[in-house]
């Protein structure tokens, strides 16, 4: 299977971002042929205040981000990970960071929501409060895309390895993390925490990631980028340039197994 990372730069400007990512996709497609696109974190929305990120959810089950995520699959006749999106809670205090995926005939065939959300201070006096407009999830999901199990992931949840465990356990061949890593955490941290959950699940890791600098209530704050690949021998296999765009690879389910062999992890376990 391939499968193409769109790498974005998003801005407090839904049209002008849904407009974005439909145009790489479909440049990734013409160029690259790829049986899945990944979208990055939020790729709707970035930036702005609390009341304008919770202004841009959609319902859960249509809007530009969706519908367009929708029609790209239809159209084009392949899978579609949304990255994410900015999704309306039942109550409207606050919206969720939601992954949809859908099939080539634009069926919803997977739905996570970020369990693990960013509330943290950076080295350099930075404050990040996601939890002030995002409500958190509650269940892993694991989805099958062209004869592979793919978890379902985004950005934080990338320094919880038990999350991964249970994609693991729940039978994931590869995982999809969009993100939206900071420049000062991702410097550091990026690479070597995707190709660790790699290694310890011997699975593909696809980390797809905003990159850039945009506008938070007033703030200027910058997106790390550097969307990648791991196999799940914990190299890095394919990486983007420091630009919006794309990247390509292929996943090999024979070397999954082969590596299983080597190392069969799931067999050794003594902890559940």
């Amino acid at each position: 299977m391939r499968v193409s990372l769109i790498q974005m730069r998003s801005v407090s400007n839904k049209a002008e971002n849904v407009a974005t990512a439909d145009r790489l996709a479909r440049q990734a497609v013409a160029e690259d042929h790829p049986d899945l696109v990944i979208f990055p974190e939020h790729f709707d929305w970035a930036g702005g205040s609390v009341a304008e990120k919770i202004g841009a959810g959609e319902e859960s089950g249509g809007g530009p981000a969706y519908d367009m995520c929708r029609t790209l699959a239809i159209e084009c006749g392949i899978f579609v990970h949304s990255g994410s999106f900015y999704e309306k809670t039942p109550d409207g205090a606050r919206v969720y960071n939601t992954t949809v995926v859908f099939n080539p005939q634009g069926g919803e065939i997977g739905r996570y929501r970020k369990i693990h959300l960013f509330d943290i201070s950076t080295p350099d006096g930075m404050r990040y409060g996601e939890s002030k407009s995002v409500a958190p999830g509650t269940e892993t999901a694991v989805v099958d895309i062209g004869g592979f199990k793919i978890g379902l992931a985004i950005c934080y949840d990338l320094r919880f390895p038990e999350l991964f465990q249970e994609l693991m356990r729940k039978g994931a061949d590869a995982i999809a993390l969009p993100a939206a890593f900071t420049t000062q955490t991702g410097k550091d941290h990026w690479e070597v925490l995707c190709r660790a959950r790699a290694i310890e699940t011997e699975c593909y890791f696809m980390a797809c990631g905003q990159i850039g600098v945009f506008d938070q209530d007033g703030e200027k704050r910058s997106d790390y980028g550097h969307s990648l690949f791991c196999d799940p021998w914990g190299h890095v296999v394919a990486r983007a340039s420091d630009q919006v765009g794309f990247v390509t690879a292929k996943l090999d389910k024979n070397l999954i197994a082969r590596i299983r062999k080597q190392i069969p992890l799931a067999l050794h376990k003594v902890l559940s």
